[in-house]
């Protein structure tokens, strides 16, 4: 079967010499595989399930109970339902042993992938393009100087701190880099702030959980071969952003119309779902991430009113919308991470403290570049909330998991150390959402934009 892999790396090789590629030892990367294998082995079937059926349902029953208790939870505090997932994953796992986590790591990759692609398309159906492209310019800075200003604290810290090369923590602090689009999203519907700054700061998640995801694999991949190439970086970047636009508005605005002509059909929305599969099977084919595709193709269904007068077609009076996207959203987001918390390990107390204190700086991080970014248009309260946005969640915790799957050096020591930022990040997040409440919006605008250049009220 080795035999098998490497014949197959070989010939890939061969039939690419014309395509710059990042160069990679096929013995390593055999060396590597074989690792794993043994490592799968050793979960035989012999160890019997992970746990009995019934316990396995009274689990998922706890967290779906928990999922909505938490949510309205935060309708009244404010405080993320993440925090209380991801604890009770510690107590179903770590405390309790009911499940495993060498069995969640096996099961992880396939449902981070489906959590990736719904909660994607889920920002996508709920950003307003005309706040977006308004406030685009705000967001691509706050996403670029945010996420580069932490990855380069968090590899000073991996390096110094704990010893690790240079490589292994840069992909730390690339996988620990931005906000959590799942969080964000959620975050910002229940704020009483401006529209504008709603969209900027999704899109700003959105972002930064792309460039995380494709900055991600591509230091797994020079993990793995020892070196890094930064012109494979930039080119790696450009196909990515091609690829997802190219998708995304290609298949987008034809399903928009098509989606039109269904109207309240009793699949359509199964049929979007499909579609979105599709898509994201072919970026990953074309080898790059599907995040931006799923973000892309929301965002034209999600617009369809508005892009219906653009193109100059009738849309009919009927809007679709079908409980079933928000029931699974839920759940994916739910059950994820549930599944953060299954991986935690209290084991390296040095774990925690560098989570604690690494989360610390990202957030006098963001205070900078918070105030070398915001302007005069933006009241006292946008500008609070934007300083207190820097939950990390999803897509750090997916990419995660990624090192153990490869057999990468430290690799048990991300998802233990991910877990104590992404705790961190919600934990800041919550109290800076709360000092905010104190702040008023100005009495005559609209949630807290100032149209003009005048200073905001102060109150």
């Amino acid at each position: 079967m080795n035999l098998i892999i490497l014949s197959i790396l070989n010939l890939f090789r061969g039939q690419t010499g014309d395509i710059t590629l990042p160069s990679f030892d096929t013995t390593i990367i055999l060396s590597k595989i074989i690792e794993l294998q043994n490592s799968i082995g050793t979960l035989s079937i012999q160890d019997g399930p992970i746990a009995e059926a019934h316990v396995i349902l009274l689990a998922a029953g706890v967290v779906i109970f928990l999922g909505v208790a938490g949510e309205a939870f935060f309708k009244k505090t404010g405080i993320p339902d993440v925090a209380f997932l991801m604890v009770l994953g510690v107590i179903i796992g770590p405390v309790f042993g009911l499940i495993q986590p060498e069995a969640v790591i096996q099961v992880v990759p396939y449902f981070a992938a489906l959590a990736l692609i719904i909660i994607m398309f889920d920002g996508g159906l709920n950003l307003d393009i005309k706040h977006v492209i308004k406030t685009a310019h705000f967001s691509f800075t706050l996403a670029i100087l945010g996420f580069v200003l932490s990855v380069v604290m968090i590899t000073l810290a991996a390096h110094f701190a704990l010893g690790w090369l240079w490589l292994e923590s840069i992909l730390l602090g690339s996988i620990v880099g931005g906000s959590s689009s799942a969080i964000v999203f959620g975050l910002v519907r229940n704020i009483k702030i401006s529209e504008e700054t709603k969209s900027m700061l999704s899109f700003e998640s959105a972002l930064t959980d792309i460039l995380a995801t494709i900055v991600a694999f591509i230091l797994f991949e020079a993990v793995l071969a020892g070196q890094f190439n930064i012109e494979t970086l930039q080119e790696t970047i450009g196909r990515a952003v091609v690829v997802g636009l190219v998708l995304g508005f290609g298949v987008g605005i034809p399903w928009m119309y098509v989606s039109t002509k269904l109207g309240n059909a009793q699949h359509a929305y199964m049929l979007t779902l499909g579609v979105l599969f599709v898509l994201f099977f072919l970026a990953n084919s074309f080898g790059e991430s599907g995040a931006l595709t799923a973000l892309v193709f929301g965002l034209m269904i999600g617009n369809k009113s508005h892009l219906a007068k653009i193109l100059r077609f009738k849309l009919p009076r009927i809007e679709l919308d079908d409980p079933t996207h928000n029931q699974l959203t839920f759940l994916v987001r739910s059950f994820f991470f549930v599944f953060v918390g299954l991986m935690a390990s209290f084991g390296q107390i040095e774990y925690l403290i560098f989570g604690v204190l690494i989360t610390i700086a990202v957030y006098f991080g963001r205070l900078f570049v918070g105030k070398i970014t915001l302007t005069k248009r933006f009241s006292l309260l946008d500008r609070a909330v934007t300083n207190s946005m820097i939950p990390r969640g999803l897509a750090a915790a997916v990419l995660a998991t990624y090192p153990i799957t490869m057999g990468l050096p430290n690799a048990e020591a991300y998802p233990q150390l991910v877990f104590f930022i992404i705790l961190s990040s919600v934990i800041i997040t919550t109290i800076g959402l709360g000092k905010s409440k104190k702040i008023p919006p100005p009495e005559s605008v609209e949630g807290g934009f100032v149209k003009g250049t005048e200073e905001p009220k102060k109150e």
